[in-house]
């Protein structure tokens, strides 16, 4: 399956916000902010999130986490002052030097071109996936197309919604 991350010029918010809310389909996103030791964005995701995550009551807990921006175009005037210690990576060496640090674990937000760049170099452990019930006819690829070998995932956590969300959670077999 070649899943679509939600940044699609086919699919608009309005289409997404469609889908009723309910609480206990998102209560793992709640989860991973009081799971995770750090964050972890590319450049883009960076820059729309840091505009207005900082000052969000539902962002509080990644105020004070460490964040780690993985860009080699970010500078250091670029990152924002109101949220938290942010460190710049310029390479994947320097992400899988991280990981072998004892953090504890990571979240990635967003951030398609460096998920599909983590797992093409096998430095994802587990996949949180919220799947909304829409096709998208266009938009960035959840996985890359690079030809590798195939990646075995173990579904550890799984939930159907009556809205049609579906909550997957996957550990990647070594």
């Amino acid at each position: 399956m070649a899943g679509r991350i939600a940044e699609s010029k086919s699919a608009t918010t309005d289409e997404f916000l469609d889908v009723a809310f309910l609480p206990e389909a998102f209560e793992i996103k709640g989860r991973e902010q009081k799971e995770a030791a750090a964050m972890m964005l590319g450049r883009t995701s960076y820059e729309a999130f840091s505009r207005v995550w900082p000052d969000m009551e539902d962002f509080a807990d990644y105020k004070v986490m460490p964040k780690y921006v993985v860009s080699t175009t970010l500078g250091e005037d670029d990152l924002v002052s109101n949220w938290g210690e942010t460190t710049i990576l310029r390479s994947l060496d320097e992400v899988a030097a991280l990981k072998e640090t004892e953090g504890g674990p990571i979240i990635v937000h967003g951030s398609a071109r460096l998920n599909q760049s983590l797992s093409d170099a096998g430095l994802i452990d587990r996949y949180h996936l919220l799947v909304f019930p829409l096709l998208l006819g266009a938009g960035k690829r959840l996985f890359s197309a690079t030809d590798k070998d195939t990646q075995k995932l173990k579904l550890v956590e799984h939930e159907a919604y009556a809205n049609g969300l579906q909550k997957n959670v996957f550990d990647v077999v070594r």
